[in-house]
């Protein structure tokens, strides 16, 4: 017999060995029934009502909470996104969402690729979180309506906690586009990626109710649809929002289980089943990039810790401008971002001030701003008389062109940067800190970097990256070239302090790697 996972048992009694030893073998007997009787009716009263002992982990609650109208768990298997898929269903239609403000009725469908799939992942993840004194009524697609376990479902009837009925409609992908037009509904959800005409059609199916559309999935397919609306955000939509979940996310999955699956998947396979990344990223400049490690809320960024922006040109193309700073572990923080193109110098340039206005940036005594930029920004081309540095310096800007543009060299030192290291921090940084962090509102750099990928390189030369949509790319190599030190101006106890906790990190990590 199992005792499901999130129940939480009475501990047992410490004087119960005692106490057995003094029953008779009828009491012991009669003991143990009775213990019995009561795991029985604990186990049913769980399963006919699921729903009130559903205990999310943090990244399905983090799903739960979020208020956007197209939302995505991308996920591995067994991390639980098609539970916090299903509990949002039966959320949305019984009118009880902890977190969303509920007053009718809900009207909605659950997506699946196939009748099959429908059947045994998403209707029976729907069903075991519905209490059967809920249903109202159930319409078969495919089987009989007293079997309907085993059948496929084309829509149950739930009765609201506001009164009337709800409706949770099952629809399969390969029953065509056409079967998904012509009615409105207020949530959609998606279980695992659907074709992009299915995905348009429901969306337009939700508009004019403002309902909301959630997906949950295993990124398998390579770079697909999803990847460039939903994981790059390409068209930046503000309701457009996404979490990864990997097995370490799950506290119910076992170590054991989770060494089981490793040793069965290649390493393309982990990727994406272990961690929910897209497969087909081998070509990612960056792998070592990871948005919930990475990526920071914005925080009021000490005075002394402000260091410079760097920027790559553009005119046409677009002009990226970056802030950084660095903390006294010599930290980089990517703080403020202006990204535009198709503007001239004088745009731009009020563009920063008015950034470096809202940043309260550091200036030079003479109130300008300092920048490293491209050393192109010198040349002169036969249609200005002045290069684009000049210009930027008549406009009040310190413009040091002498930067290192090596491109390879650059990329790697990145990539050091982005490397976790040990950190004193543990409780904060339990899988170490990378030496770089950026602030979520350079959504523009997130882009970039998620998306910097490497040139097909068939004969094997020189590894050179693709060249597209990487002025953020270019505008940060610069900056980690320039070799940023670490802000020293700190107190001598505060500076003792750090070293110390510095110094037992590495005694720690050095413990580890010899197995102690």
């Amino acid at each position: 017999m199992k005792v499901a996972s999130n129940t939480k048992l009475a501990e047992p009694d410490k004087n119960l060995p005692e106490q057995q030893e003094a029953l008779t073998p009828k009491e012991a007997k009669n003991s143990l029934y009775e213990a019995q009787m009561l795991m029985d009716e604990l186990q049913r009263r769980h399963k006919e009502d699921k729903l009130k002992y559903y205990k999310p982990h943090p990244k399905q609650e983090t799903f739960h909470r979020c208020c956007k109208r197209n939302r995505w768990a991308l996920g591995g298997n067994r991390t639980g996104k098609t539970e916090v898929g299903a509990v949002e269903a039966v959320w949305y239609a019984r009118g009880n969402h902890p977190y969303k403000d509920i007053d009718r009725p809900m009207s909605g469908w659950v997506v699946s690729l196939t009748n099959e799939v429908q059947r045994d992942v998403a209707q029976q993840k729907i069903l075991s979180y519905l209490n059967p004194k809920w249903i109202k009524g159930i319409k078969m697609r495919e089987g009989r309506s007293d079997d309907y376990e085993n059948g496929v479902i084309d829509f149950i009837l739930v009765e609201s906690i506001h009164g009337g009925l709800s409706t949770i409609g099952f629809k399969s992908c390969d029953q065509g586009r056409e079967r998904f037009q012509g009615t409105s509904k207020d949530w959609i959800w998606f279980d695992e990626e659907p074709p992009l005409e299915i995905y348009q059609e429901c969306v337009m199916r939700t508009l004019d109710c403002q309902g909301h559309i959630w997906g949950t999935m295993t990124p398998l397919k390579g770079l697909t649809w999803v990847y460039d609306t939903i994981y790059l955000n390409e068209k930046d939509d503000p309701e457009v929002w996404y979490i990864a979940m990997s097995w370490e996310d799950n506290p119910y999955l076992s170590a054991e289980e989770v060494q089981r699956l490793t040793l069965t998947l290649s390493d393309e396979e982990l990727e994406a089943r272990k961690h929910g990344r897209f497969v087909a990223l081998s070509g990612l400049v960056y792998k070592e990039f990871k948005e919930d490690v990475h990526v920071i809320e914005p925080f009021p960024v000490p005075r002394e810790w402000q260091d410079n922006i760097s920027i790559d040109p553009g005119m046409d193309a677009p002009l990226c401008a970056l802030f950084f700073a660095v903390d006294h572990d010599g930290t980089v923080y990517v703080v403020g971002e202006h990204y535009r193109s198709g503007w001239n110098i004088n745009q731009h340039m009020r563009a920063i001030e008015e950034l470096a206005y809202e940043l309260d940036w550091k200036r030079d005594v003479r109130d300008h701003l300092s920048c490293i930029m491209d050393a192109a920004a010198d040349q002169h081309s036969l249609q200005n008389e002045k290069s684009v540095a000049e210009i930027f310096r008549e406009c009040g800007m310190n413009v040091n062109t002498n930067v290192n543009k090596s491109k390879w060299a650059g990329i790697q030192t990145v990539k050091q940067y982005l490397e976790p290291k040990p950190h004193y921090d543990e409780q904060r940084w339990a899988n170490g800190k990378p030496k770089l962090l950026i602030f979520s509102t350079c959504t523009n750099l997130i882009k970039e970097i998620k998306s910097y990928r490497w040139k097909e390189n068939p004969t094997g030369g020189k590894e050179e990256p693709i060249k597209k949509n990487d002025h953020a790319m270019d505008a940060l190599r610069y900056y980690i070239m320039s070799r940023p030190e670490a802000h020293t101006h700190q107190s001598a106890f505060r500076n003792e302090l750090l070293e110390h906790k510095k110094r037992l990190a590495r005694r720690k990590a050095k413990e580890r790697r010899l197995g102690r």
